[in-house]
């Protein structure tokens, strides 16, 4: 399991958050659109270390529940075998991509970096699309009525303020 966890951090998030902002970096140096390290002394950059300190812990902790709780990694060819809804999963239907969201925001602050920005736009649009047209489907096959009634309850983007009780909790 923590060969197939370590293929999926290196595959999903290691290519959103490092290979393809790094080569975005390389590819926009010495140009307009250079990155361009903020400063402590900016207001910026503590909008950037605030979106890191709240997407890094919460990718950690939704993977984490999808190895523990769904027995399975993130990554769409070892899915959870069980239904997570566990955690900031009783807020919102999809906190690990709030959680890159947040990391690719980071990044795009910190390195006051317009390409960056386009690149997690870019990022949220596919992910608008890959959620409700393929996996939400997909799980919907995979856990039947427990998806759905939780689909019904608990949003995709935008956090519920109270936690959802689900049938288990009652």
């Amino acid at each position: 399991m923590r060969a197939a966890l370590l293929k999926a951090i290196v595959i999903l998030p290691g290519t959103v958050l490092v290979v393809v902002p790094a080569l975005i970096v390389w590819f926009t140096r010495d140009t307009l659109f250079s990155a361009r390290l903020a400063s402590p002394l900016e207001w910026y950059f503590w909008i950037g270390i605030a979106a890191a300190a709240t997407g890094l812990p919460l990718m950690v902790w939704t993977t984490r529940d999808f190895m523990r709780i769904g027995e399975g990694t993130p990554a769409p060819w070892q899915p959870p075998k069980r239904l997570v809804v566990h955690g900031p999963y009783r807020h919102v239907r999809n906190p690990m991509i709030s959680g890159v969201l947040l990391a690719l925001l980071a990044e795009s602050v910190l390195l006051r970096s317009v390409p960056l920005a386009v690149w997690m736009l870019v990022f949220v649009a596919a992910n608008a699309i890959y959620i409700p047209f393929i996996e939400e489907p997909g799980l919907e096959r995979r856990f039947g009525e427990d998806y759905r009634r939780y689909k019904a309850n608990v949003p995709r983007w935008v956090p519920r303020f109270s936690p959802w009780q689900g049938p288990d909790d009652a």
